[in-house]
């Protein structure tokens, strides 16, 4: 079986490790970060062109069968592979690991109602760690920022009163708190992307009594198939090749 991995998650990275030494794995990256940890398997740098270039792509190297396991946000990818593998008939999975509990948290859909729940509440000092593409709803706001990215950002994608901190997790609930406690963190501002290896965030908050405003994920294509562990997407290849055999 060829197999394309739609990447960029730790899920995806351990799937793509599993199955390289059995089936002939692609592992696809957006190339959004300069330096990503590299998959087992051949990989692919770079988008496709929509829903018509990924189609193209699919034929051309003979893709037998999809997985989607981007990150949890990255809707419009998600959505093009489940019309492109739909129109083609390739069997099609997505690897979504399941949400965090939102527990007390102001739910929100999107970064711009995030900067309203924010500044409804007049929270000023806020820790900002749902991601780059975010961070533009933030800009003309009083509020100082705690802004917590992989890859470096120009001024003129930042609010005024910042400070931008480059890091990439896993994070400890020790060093969470500590860092809260350090700035002075009265909100914390976080997609729901789910996962252990930025959770620790959500327990220091609690444990602080810091509020938690949570922008909700995108909902899923209609009509797919979707798992939320490695094993239960190793087990949906392993049944296909077992079938085709």
């Amino acid at each position: 079986m060829k197999i394309l991995i739609l990447g960029g998650s730790a899920e995806a990275r351990e799937l793509a490790e599993r199955l390289a030494p059995r089936f002939d794995v692609t592992t696809s990256l957006a190339g959004r970060v300069r330096n990503p940890a590299v998959p087992a398997g051949a990989v692919r740098i770079g988008g496709f062109g929509g829903e018509v270039g990924l189609r193209k792509w699919l034929l051309d190297n003979n893709i037998d069968a999809v997985i989607d396991a981007t990150h949890p946000f990255a809707a419009t990818i998600t959505e093009n592979a489940a019309a492109a593998c739909d129109r083609l008939g390739i069997p099609h999975l997505i690897l979504r690991r399941p949400p965090w509990p939102a527990g007390d948290a102001i739910v929100v859909s999107t970064a711009a109602e995030a900067k309203d729940a924010v500044v409804a509440q007049g929270f000023s000092r806020v820790f900002l760690t749902s991601g780059r593409s975010s961070i533009g709803a933030f800009l003309f706001s009083d509020a100082w920022f705690l802004i917590r990215v992989v890859e470096p950002m120009s001024a003129d994608e930042l609010p005024e009163r910042h400070h931008l901190l480059l890091s990439r997790g896993p994070y400890t609930l020790g060093d969470e708190t500590e860092l809260m406690r350090q700035y002075e963190i009265e909100v914390l501002v976080t997609k729901n992307s789910g996962g252990s290896m930025t959770s620790a965030k959500l327990e220091a908050a609690a444990a602080l009594g810091i509020p938690v405003v949570m922008i909700d994920r995108p909902a899923l294509p209609e009509n797919v198939s979707t798992v939320s562990t490695v094993d239960e997407a190793q087990q949906w290849v392993t049944e296909r090749d077992t079938a085709e055999a």
